[in-house]
Order: structure tokens, then C-alpha cells, then sequence
């Protein structure tokens, strides 16, 4: 699995369920942040892996994962889109197979020219709707590592905006990972939100 990293702080209107508009419905507008929010088009691939690439935070994948990725997980990733259709924003997850009710958040970045307008935010509240109106949703799961304030700060305030408590645990500490006595990377904490109510 991949850190969950938020590059993007939460600011902005709340956009939590609530919201008179059905999120199974296409795109949704949203002209204040200047983007389209919708389901991710293989077509987006390319545009992931660079707004993974440059966002200097995650562990960016190979281009080929990130068209995988689109293609057969457009269900459960968002993707925001600037006026010209090009991708600017994303989240990438999947229902746990063991817990189909759970929505795993794998990456979460925002282009530069996006960062720090409330996207992030946005593209979690409106993946998850759509995944609770489609699927059914009673928590999300992401892993973040010590070091990641944005990414803990986005996943609270989405638990606040949805009344749902945090917990945290160790899930991949660092000797699981490669490298010389587990110091190539940090622990993954994985935090799990819920219960959700949409």
C-alpha cells in the first residue's frame, strides 16, 4: 500500500453530506474552487502519476498502476478538473474486500495551482458520498505517516464534518518496509474513521 498524503491544506466551505444534490449523478461543479468534480477517466492516468510525481510527498507509482488504477477503480477515486479538463486534484481508493463497506483512501494530491483552495477537502466529501450512495459507507481507512501534519489534518477534519471519531494504530511499522533496518521509510499509521451515516 501507499501513504495516503494530502498536499493540500483543508480550507474552505464545508462540504459534507447533507447536500441536496445526488452524488451518483455526473460531474459536480464546483465553481468555487474553479473545478469539476467527477470519476476518474483512464484518460486521467497520465495526469495522476504527474500530480503524484511533482507532488514531491508520495510514493509515486509506475504511470502503467495509475491507468490500472482509473480504469478499474473509477468507482471508488475522484478526480478534480480545472475549466480545461485536465486533472488538477485526486483521491485513489478501493472498497476492502474483507470489509466491503470501507472505503481504503490509498493517495490524495492536489497540482500546485490547486493547493491551499479547499480540493482536497472537497474531492474526500464527494468521492465518499458518491461511494455511500452506490455502495454503502460506514468508515474510511487511510494510512499516514508521523511525519504527514496535512494528511492527519485533512482525514480529522473530515471525521468532525461527519461526527465520526478517529483511531489510530501502527499498521506497517518501518522494518516491513525495504531497506537498510527499516529506516528507508516511516511506520503507516492507519487511522479509521467512523461510524459514518450518509
Amino acid at each position: 500500500m501507499t501513504t495516503a498524503h494530502v498536499t493540500s491544506p483543508i480550507t474552505g466551505p464545508d462540504h459534507s453530506a447533507g447536500s441536496e444534490r445526488d452524488p451518483r449523478r455526473g460531474p459536480e461543479a464546483r465553481p468555487d474552487l474553479g473545478v469539476d468534480l467527477g470519476r476518474a477517466r483512464v484518460s486521467d492516468g497520465s495526469g495522476l502519476w504527474r500530480i503524484a510525481r511533482d507532488s514531491g510527498e508520495l510514493d509515486v507509482n509506475s504511470p502503467y498502476s495509475y491507468l490500472l488504477w482509473c480504469r478499474d477503480f473509477a468507482d471508488t477515486t475522484a478526480v478534480a478538473r480545472d475549466a480545461e479538463g485536465r486533472p488538477v486534484g485526486f483521491v485513489t481508493g478501493y472498497l476492502r474486500p474483507d470489509a466491503p463497506r470501507t472505503l481504503f483512501v490509498w493517495q490524495v494530491a492536489v497540482d500546485g495551482s490547486h493547493r491551499g483552495t479547499g480540493v482536497a477537502g472537497a474531492l474526500l466529501d464527494s468521492l465518499a458520498a458518491r461511494v455511500a450512495a452506490e455502495h454503502g459507507l460506514d468508515r474510511m481507512e487511510a494510512t499516514v505517516t508521523p511525519g504527514n501534519a496535512p494528511s492527519d489534518r485533512m482525514f480529522r477534519s473530515y471525521a468532525r464534518r461527519h461526527g465520526a471519531t478517529v483511531t489510530q494504530e501502527v499498521l506497517f511499522p518501518s522494518t516491513a518496509f525495504p531497506g537498510p533496518d527499516g529506516t528507508g521509510h516511516e511506520p503507516e499509521v492507519l487511522y479509521r474513521i467512523g461510524p459514518l451515516t450518509y
